[in-house]
């Protein structure tokens, strides 16, 4: 069975059924700007999903891992921002992305209202990333970050309240916060160990 095909029937299977969603709604302002990520995942023997950082200059999230991803524009649905955000920001062409669907929006404290666009994408695309956008891009493998006894939860003070929230370590990379919220809610969604 292709990758394609697994992630499909296991998006169908995780779909029927409600999770415990995990996001920063207690901290958002309303209303919230609609956004997309692109969860691509590569399709090879241990897939992993295409991650960046953020470039430390950023005005927000500098230095963050995040999903190649922003908002949605006038006239555009979640899939096609997605797919134009990592146009933009990895030089990954449409042509090259088998979309299997979208999954629960996450609702975060500075306003956005993210709606996670799952994928595949061939093995060693030739990425050409954004030097504004993206200071360098990684895969981290899906069995790891999918591994709940990979997810660390720790918590802080933000805007005068306590926050909690999830890290992945992959090698060098601090996966946390939304990014890291997004993958554990793919992780309930989609029974990958099953």
């Amino acid at each position: 069975m292709s990758l394609a095909a697994r992630l499909r029937r296991l998006h169908a299977e995780g779909h029927a059924g409600a999770i415990a969603h995990r996001d920063e709604a207690e901290f958002a302002t309303e209303p919230l700007r609609p956004a997309a990520v692109l969860a691509a995942i590569t399709e090879r023997e241990r897939p992993g999903f295409l991650l960046i950082h953020r470039p430390s200059n950023m005005r927000s999230h500098p230095g963050q891992v995040a999903f190649p991803g922003g908002k949605i524009d006038p006239g555009e649905n979640a899939i096609e921002a997605a797919l134009r955000e990592a146009n933009e920001e990895l030089g990954i062409h449409s042509r090259d992305v088998t979309v299997i669907g979208t999954s629960d929006t996450y609702r975060t404290g500075s306003g956005y209202a993210i709606t996670p666009v799952i994928a595949v994408v061939p093995p060693d695309l030739d990425l050409h990333p954004s030097p504004t956008e993206v200071a360098a891009w990684f895969e981290a493998p899906v069995d790891f970050v999918f591994d709940r006894a990979n997810h660390a939860v720790h918590s802080g003070f933000w805007q005068g309240r306590e926050r909690r929230y999830i890290e992945i370590m992959w090698q060098q990379h601090r996966i946390w916060g939304v990014t890291a919220g997004i993958i554990s809610n793919l992780a309930r969604r989609i029974a990958w160990h099953g």
